[in-house]
This record gives structure tokens, C-alpha cells and sequence, in this order.
């Protein structure tokens, strides 16, 4: 669990309006795919044998589940559907106005974790009562031109 523990070490927001930059500049953990209103992050836990995908959808997105959610992972050749470890979680409100932490954690089999870990991934889905987000992989481009 220590991805969730880093997760929240968030520091102050200095300008009014929330937007994917100051979420991503806000949280110390690097993202896993980015919306319109929301970031995703995300990484793999095993406990006593079973495998978990834990993620973390900070933004706007505000549910109270009953029912589960579907994690999609699209790529080159490669479509994997994950079902959430539990029917019922919610929302939490952050700090800051506007913003939300969603945090569900997904069964994965073993045998699928190293079929992601080889995937080229090129969008996440997400699935939770009427909300559908479709997340781009988050792609850190580096601005330096490094020296041959």
C-alpha cells in the first residue's frame, strides 16, 4: 500500500482554477493517463498472492458505487477488461474546491500482469455507473536533447 501512502503528499495549489496541470503538479506520484477533467494514477500490489491494479482518479470525478466499475486497457494488439476488487466505494472531497480522490482497486490475474507490463498501451477506460472516461496514456516527453 505504499502507492496509495506517496499518493496524497500533496502540496498547496497556488492559482484558482483546477485544471490537469495543477493536479499533476500537485500530486508527487506521476500519472498513469490523463482526461479532460481528470488524472489518473495507477500501479500494481500483490498481496498474499492475488494481484491488484490500484488507481486513484483525482479530478472531478464524483460517484458513489453500489455496483463495481470496469477497468479497460486499450493498446496495440492488446485489450484487457478488469473488474473492481469491491461493488461498493465513493468519492472523497479534496482541499482543494472542485476536486475529487476516487480510488478503486481492480482484480488482475498474474498471468495478465505481464501481459501489461509488455502491452503498448494507448488509452484507459474507465466504466463506473453513468460515467465513462476515457484516459490517454500519460507520456512524459523529455525537452532536453541529450548528447550522442
Amino acid at each position: 500500500m505504499a502507492f496509495l501512502s506517496q499518493l496524497f503528499g500533496s502540496k498547496a495549489q497556488s492559482n484558482s482554477g483546477d485544471t490537469i496541470e495543477a493536479i499533476i503538479n500537485d500530486v508527487e506520484n506521476r500519472p498513469f493517463g490523463i482526461a479532460k477533467n481528470n488524472v489518473l494514477f495507477a500501479g500494481l500490489n500483490e498481496l498474499g498472492g492475488y494481484f491488484f491494479f490500484q488507481t486513484v482518479i483525482v479530478g472531478n470525478l464524483n460517484v458513489k458505487s453500489k455496483n463495481g466499475a470496469q477497468l479497460h486497457f486499450i493498446g496495440d494488439d492488446f485489450n484487457l477488461k478488469l473488474e473492481a476488487d469491491m461493488p461498493e466505494f465513493e468519492s472523497e472531497n479534496s482541499d482543494i474546491k472542485g476536486r475529487n480522490i476516487t480510488k478503486i482497486d481492480f482484480q488482475i490475474e498474474e498471468s495478465d500482469v505481464k501481459n501489461l507490463e509488455n502491452a503498448t498501451l494507448r488509452s484507459i477506460q474507465i466504466k463506473v455507473k453513468k460515467h465513462d472516461i476515457l484516459f490517454s496514456k500519460y507520456v512524459v516527453i523529455d525537452t532536453f536533447d541529450e548528447e550522442e
